[in-house]
């Protein structure tokens, strides 16, 4: 109840995007879990060419972040949000209509640019929307995330019943809808014509201090909150002898989320420090490998080394919940407000990599404890992988390299803080024409 009470609590926008947020994880969770088992078995494909297929999608979206930051300033966060969800409508229906090489290509590309559109964009718009309560908003888009990621599986085991073209029309379906709220309900407002080009933009996001040390110490939240769909399914299995297992590890989520995080976001927040509760949100998330690595070498399964594997994967909830909403409110205090689009996309580019890195490090330790190294050697890397984070984010609050959180953003820009967004950028456009040198989304300039 007091997660619905918040969330009312929020201009109709932010609500939508809440929703959309569900709708989103809904969507590409009810298809993409299914797509290489498709393409494997359905249509017979290698697994050389199921690999560029997937990693066409993850490469076009993790590549073009930047690019969907940028364009969310330049254009407008709602333009960009619509065309992503858009894109991400056509890309998914692609995968219903046929099996030919270069339609899947046109399929996942289309797919993966989606994400890179409205990702940065939807933030962005957050960030304009909530005030003083941003980091009460992502809290609440982290249960709504959550939750999406617990629905679409479930969903798509269902209409995989009937087969995989009715599990892709209907995740389409889900974006489609979500294009036409997003048209109906988000304002469209003025956007200030800018006064640099964008390679300046990303030259100033680049060179903003402690920005990009900040987003590579992220590479312990992405890369560990990945070892959901790697790591933690083969030990759940593993620990249980059952594939159902897995399915607890995004049940145990859910419902945490649903009950703590608004909680512990209302209540760390109010202590102030965000960058120390960051730093030990990655620390905590790095600890939730610790229960799992003592049951590792478990010569069976057994229902008590599952309850192990599980209270470790609540620990790492625990950490995402504490670090998660602090971040993604601290990632436009580097800057100015014009630019708010273009710092969560270089974040997201930058940890994205970074993290995708550390997965393949802990992909090889995986391998390599199956064949000859021990059991504990992938679970002791990703705690390894948390502490040096949390110990890097520590490193960049003593340096004094990280903005105060909002209450900085009273403070001059070259200190990390933002100045107060122009009026023009956060009230409803009047109406009749735009003034000269504005630009209206989804208009001519």
């Amino acid at each position: 109840m007091k997660t619905l009470t918040a969330v009312r609590g929020f201009p109709l926008p932010v609500r939508l995007l809440l929703v959309n947020q569900l709708g989103v994880n809904t969507g590409f969770y009810l298809l993409i879990p299914y797509l290489a088992t498709h393409l494997s078995d359905d249509l017979g494909l290698s697994a050389a060419v199921v690999g560029v297929v997937l990693g066409l999608r993850n490469l076009s979206q993790q590549g073009l972040f930047l690019l969907g930051g940028s364009a969310a300033d330049r254009l407008g966060a709602r333009g960009v949000i619509i065309a992503g969800c858009a894109l991400r409508t056509v890309g998914f229906a692609l995968f219903a209509l046929g099996d030919a090489l270069p339609l899947l290509l046109a399929a996942s590309i289309l797919s993966g640019l989606a994400g890179a559109l409205f990702n940065p964009a939807v933030r962005t718009y957050v960030v304009l929307e909530a005030g003083d309560r941003k980091a009460e908003a992502f809290a609440l888009f982290n249960v709504f995330a959550t939750t999406g990621a617990l629905l679409g599986p479930l969903l798509g085991s269902l209409l995989l019943l009937v087969d995989f073209r009715a599990a892709a029309v209907s995740a389409a379906g889900v974006f489609a809808l979500l294009t036409l709220a997003q048209l109906l309900v988000l304002p469209v407002r003025k956007i200030p014509a800018p006064d640099t080009g964008v390679f300046a933009d990303w030259r100033e996001a680049a060179r903003s201090r402690g920005f990009l040390p900040f987003a590579l110490a992220m590479i312990g939240m992405f890369g560990l909150e990945n070892q959901l769909y790697l790591l933690l399914p083969h030990a759940a299995v593993r620990a249980s002898g059952w594939d159902g297992s897995i399915g607890l590890l995004f049940l145990i989520g859910t419902v945490a989320n649903v009950l703590f995080q608004l909680r512990i976001t209302r209540r760390l927040g109010a202590a102030g420090g965000r960058a120390r509760w960051i730093a030990a949100g990655l620390a905590v998330m790095g600890l939730g490998f610790v229960p799992p690595m003592f049951v590792a070498g478990a010569s069976g399964p057994h229902p008590l080394n599952l309850l192990v594997v599980l209270s470790g994967v609540l620990l790492l909830h625990l950490g995402v919940m504490i670090a998660q909403p602090f971040v993604m409110e601290l990632i436009p205090a580097f800057g100015r407000p014009g630019l708010t689009g273009t710092y969560y996309g270089l974040f997201y580019a930058v940890s994205g990599i970074a993290a995708a890195a550390g997965s393949a490090g802990i992909g090889w330790a995986m391998d390599s404890a199956d064949r000859t190294g021990p059991s504990w050697l992938p679970f002791a890397c990703c705690l390894a992988l948390g502490l040096a984070s949390a110990a890097a984010v520590a490193r960049l609050h003593r340096r004094r390299a990280l903005p105060a959180g909002p209450e900085a953003e009273s403070g001059p820009p070259g200190a990390g803080a933002s100045p107060a967004p122009p009026a023009a950028v956060l009230s409803p456009a009047p109406p009749g024409p735009p003034a000269a040198g504005t630009r209206t989304e989804g208009g001519a300039r």
